[in-house]
């Protein structure tokens, strides 16, 4: 069994939008008890990444630390000026790939699916695939 969803996002000039509900919301649907779901983002100003829900200010602390990683540079030649949202996307990386078990994602306590923003404000898209297994 395969299933894949895709979902629409409206995101801000940078940030990163929990989309664990969603997640959750499509395992669910599926009924899928055991298997693997893959998150996949089609940017490549945008990214896709596990991390802590729990306390936005660490949020805010990966952007923080992703702009003093990755700004803006004079040096950068490509003419759409974004260049730095293509690295923190690379660094991100476009995909995440959870178990299913019971049919609930396995994560951590702390841990959220995030879309990543680094280039917006955009209409975005981002697909979930459940695989049975």
């Amino acid at each position: 069994m395969t299933l894949h969803t895709s979902h629409a996002l409206k995101t801000g000039r940078e940030g990163f939008y929990d989309i664990t509900s969603a997640v959750r919301d499509a395992i669910r649907q599926s009924g899928l008890a055991a298997g693997l779901c893959v998150v996949y983002c089609p940017h490549t100003t945008a990214g896709i990444t596990i991390n802590e829900n729990a306390d936005p200010d660490v949020v805010r602390d990966l952007l923080h630390g992703l702009d003093k990683s990755f700004p803006d540079r004079a040096e950068f030649r490509h003419s759409e000026g974004n260049s730095a949202a293509h690295l923190k996307a690379s660094c991100i990386g476009s995909s995440v790939t959870l178990i299913v078990d019971k049919g609930a994602p396995l994560l951590g306590t702390w841990q959220g699916v995030y879309f990543c923003e680094f280039d917006g404000p955009r209409e975005r898209r981002y697909h979930i695939k459940l695989l049975a297994g």
